[in-house]
């Protein structure tokens, strides 16, 4: 996929393909545009730096998005996905991790398009597509993540 890279530092192992894959079917399903995208998978440490620099906060999150564009259909953005985070929700939620994982790219891609988390109604509106598309391609994927050494 032309002006899409999938980023990891050396001690995350991840199926790129799959992530290829999935957001392939994400921009058929959403109609949307890629003029630059980049998904980094990141330790905790790099996270922790990434938020303390841009949103002045001191702890790991699962997810940050960066809108490099006013579009919201033709994405040009940067998606950071804490592996720790990730696989702290999977067992919090109970979910299997390539189910916790597609579920985040979706979130990050639903940044990227002009969806919002921070009222509750909009959270609701996001979390309801979130869902939908988590559900629909978990069935398909599986084994993203072939190693991590913490």
């Amino acid at each position: 996929m032309k002006n899409f890279t999938v980023s990891t530092p050396k001690s995350i192992k991840l199926d790129k393909k799959i992530i290829h894959s999935i957001v392939l079917e994400l921009q058929k399903k959403l109609s949307f545009t890629i003029e630059s995208l980049n998904i980094n998978f990141v330790t905790s440490d790099l996270m922790i730096e990434i938020n303390k620099k841009h949103l002045n906060h001191d702890f790991d999150t699962d997810i940050i998005t960066f809108n490099y564009s006013g579009s919201n259909s033709n994405l040009d953005g940067e998606i950071f996905i804490s592996i720790t985070q990730a696989i702290d929700n999977s067992i919090k939620f109970n979910v299997n991790l390539d189910k916790e994982l597609i579920r985040l790219i979706i979130h990050g891609i639903l940044h990227l398009l002009g969806y919002d988390d921070q009222k509750i109604p909009d959270k609701k509106k996001m979390k309801v597509e979130e869902d939908k598309l988590t559900e629909s391609l978990s069935k398909n994927y599986n084994n993203i993540l072939i190693e991590y050494d913490y």
